[in-house]
């Protein structure tokens, strides 16, 4: 079932690139559902396709955690936007540890990169426990540690 919906995914996404929708492309279109089986093929010769994969059902908690995510970024790049363009504002690079609540590798990986999206702060080192953050300010650093985005990323990826 699993390879089925991936390869539904696989095909609406080169249909949705290519512009393709006519039947009249039939060469076209065979190429495309050709290309989409053989990615198909070779996610499950590669094992890609695993059992850690985020269920259609988080869809709801995805739909909530992508918008305040978005905000996150935009309030962050117009605070570092305020800081390029204003040298007086204090700028105090800092290294922080973080402890992510997530279980799976797959969630961490994602708080990590959450992190990352957010202008100020780089995810540095991701290991079992931690994640090393290379924070811009003192506010940037504060607002990773204060456990905000883990929570969001550990409600909307672990129910």
């Amino acid at each position: 079932m699993r390879y089925i919906f991936f390869f539904v995914l696989s095909f609406a996404l080169w249909l949705l690139l290519s512009g393709h929708y006519s039947f009249y492309h039939t060469l076209v279109l065979t190429m495309g559902i050709l290309s989409c089986a053989f990615v198909v093929y070779l996610a499950g010769r590669l094992d890609i396709v695993d059992e850690e994969g985020i269920q259609i059902n988080l869809a709801r908690h995805l739909i909530v955690y992508i918008p305040w995510l978005a905000w996150a970024i935009i309030k962050a790049n117009i605070d570092v936007a305020k800081r390029i363009l204003n040298p007086r504002l204090p700028i105090a690079p800092r290294i922080v540890r973080v402890t992510g609540t997530q279980k799976t590798n797959l969630c961490r990986v994602i708080f990590a990169n959450s992190i990352t999206l957010t202008p100020g702060t780089v995810s540095l080192d991701l290991d079992e426990e931690d994640i090393v953050v290379h924070a811009l300010t003192k506010e940037a650093a504060d607002d990773v540690q204060s456990g905000d985005m883990d929570r969001r990323v550990t409600t909307a990826l672990e129910q």
